[in-house]
């Protein structure tokens, strides 16, 4: 029998708090000269972006904080934000990466709740933050990014990130966590239905995603990144410590818009992007508009709500490979992916945009996935109709919401994450979302899920978009009721629609009211359905 394991203790030599951080340095040693970074006319080598990042870190340290306060961000995918990544961890603080879409008023509420102590802001944004400041009433000493396209809104005063970071870097403090269960970020929910939570991120979480992103996407050593999904977002989903552990080029834009996307595609020869469904329309139209398709494969992680059918159809025919993953704030971004099989490769393609539409398998990192009745508790059975709601976890899910113990222990019921999400699983094991458990159309005890008639409506190609929610009926309690967006100048009528739902739905899921308006949508894609909601009280009011 080997020794009792009691007899040994965990010791520097055997055991290090895993550290996301641990990935810049290992690159900048080993790859000092690659690219890291290009903004436009901006490039930056790994031994750079290190040494910046140490800089940040350092004048940081000089502000006399203490370990585990919060530093706020508050800018578009450029430089400033990858650096705050490393270099705000690296002083022992805490990310708070917010949304600048928001109002002021939100904005505020964060700032509040996270106790920001130092607030990053890119110049455009600075008439919303110093309102949020004002409203918040808090003492926040802000530092500027400026962009060259907004000088003009830049104050008389307030010193300058560049000036910030200007002073040669401490030497010798250590940057390493004392436990990999800090917090090493914070970001808030969306907050449609009331104040957003704060979810909060440790080390050990972020090490293992920014890992598993890699892993399961096959990414090689030196990918080149395209940052078209938001870095506020769940930390861009881990990748900004993905791209820095493979060595890869980080490719910043301003401006997410189809003729940017295409022009940095081009010019880089970008081989990795992620981005809501949306994102894959804009590629969809930028490149189709130019009638190419591209020299070589780019790879495209999506998520947020599920793309139909016919868009991942017409991305695979332009050339990029799209991999369908799933996640939530909670969970570090994305957890959950579509992993392809080579069985499937010779499926036409109907049917292979079909399997990727599904959301799969957890993630190598992490631990576990389940879907239970919501009234027994029980797991469902892989028959790939009964629905359930999903569960996760593992090292990937957060320690919790900041000041929200009862959230939390909401949340956490009986040793699961709760998504919220209702899922089938198939006789493989994949699961299959079919709406959230506040979207599911219940209509004369009939379960309808909106997403299936959501794919059956976005498959038309009139179509450009689609929600479908509920509205209340006399007779059958709800009913389904879809609002759509048309291709650009084209027109189809509802009876014309009615009429390709029929052919393809079962006649109680065919939408009872069909509206041809814009979609609201948060900031990454998803559709306010709590917004269409309200415009349908409206209408009937």
């Amino acid at each position: 029998m080997l020794e009792d394991n009691k007899s040994f203790d965990k010791v520097s030599a055997n055991y290090v708090s895993l550290n996301p951080i641990s990935f810049l340095r290992r690159t900048a040693k080993v790859f000092p000269n690659r690219s890291s970074i290009v903004y436009e006319d901006i490039k930056f080598s790994w031994s750079e972006t290190f040494e910046r990042c140490k800089k940040l870190a350092s004048a940081l340290k000089s502000e006399g904080l203490e370990r585990g306060d919060v530093v706020g961000f508050i800018a578009v995918n450029t430089p400033e934000l990858y650096e705050a990544h490393f270099g705000i961890p690296m002083a022992g603080l805490v990310l708070n990466a917010i949304n600048y879409r928001l109002d002021a008023k939100t904005i505020a509420y964060i700032l509040s709740h996270s106790e920001t102590k130092i607030l990053f802001v890119d110049t455009e944004f600075l008439a919303t933050a110093n309102e949020a400041i004002e409203i918040s009433q808090m003492q926040i000493k802000v530092i500027l990014i400026k962009d060259k396209y907004f000088q003009e809104l830049e104050p008389s005063k307030g010193l300058d990130y560049e000036k910030y970071i200007s002073s040669n870097p401490l030497e010798g403090f250590d940057s390493n966590p004392s436990d990999e269960w800090d917090t090493i970020s914070i970001n808030y929910t969306s907050g449609t239905t009331g104040n957003p939570k704060g979810v909060l991120y440790h080390y050990r979480g972020a090490y293992l995603n920014a890992l598993g992103n890699a892993l399961e996407w096959d990414m090689n050593v030196h990918p080149v990144y395209l940052w078209t999904l938001p870095m506020f977002h769940c930390n861009g989903w881990c990748f900004p410590w993905t791209i820095a552990a493979k060595a890869g080029t980080n490719v910043c834009l301003r401006k997410v818009e189809g003729r940017s996307i295409y022009k940095a595609i081009k010019k880089y020869k970008v081989d990795h992007m992620c981005g809501a469904p949306i994102v894959l329309n804009l590629v969809i139209e930028a490149f189709s508009d130019r009638q190419i398709t591209l020299s070589k494969e780019c790879k495209v992680m999506t998520a947020a709500a599920p793309p139909p059918p016919k868009t991942l159809k017409a991305m695979q025919k332009l050339g990029f490979s799209v991999t369908h993953v799933y996640g939530l704030t909670e969970v570090y971004g994305p957890c959950v992916v579509s992993t392809w099989k080579e069985d499937w490769d010779h499926l036409p393609l109907d049917e292979q945009a079909n399997l990727k539409a599904r959301q799969g398998i957890e993630y190598l990192v992490q631990e576990d996935i389940n879907v239970i009745d919501v009234k027994t508790g029980e797991s469902i059975p892989w028959d790939g109709k009964t629905i359930g709601e999903l569960l996760l976890r593992g090292n990937i899910t957060m320690k919790g919401y900041l000041k929200n113990i009862d959230a939390t222990e909401e949340a956490f019921d009986n040793g699961w994450f709760h998504t919220g999400d209702l899922a089938v699983i198939h006789t493989d094991g994949y699961i299959e979302l079919k709406d959230r458990k506040k979207d599911i159309i219940i209509s004369g005890g009939e379960n309808i899920s909106s997403i299936e008639i959501e794919n059956c409506i976005s498959s038309h190609p009139l179509v450009s978009a689609c929600a479908v929610v509920a509205m209340a009926n006399e007779k059958w309690g709800e009913v389904p009721c879809a609002f759509v967006e048309l291709q650009n100048n084209e027109i189809l009528s509802e009876s014309e629609l009615t009429e390709f739902c029929r052919e393809n739905l079962a006649s109680y899921k065919i939408p009872k009211k069909i509206f041809y308006e814009n979609l609201p949508k948060t900031s990454t894609g998803k559709v306010q359905k709590t917004k269409l909601r309200e415009r349908l009280v409206e209408k009937f009011a």
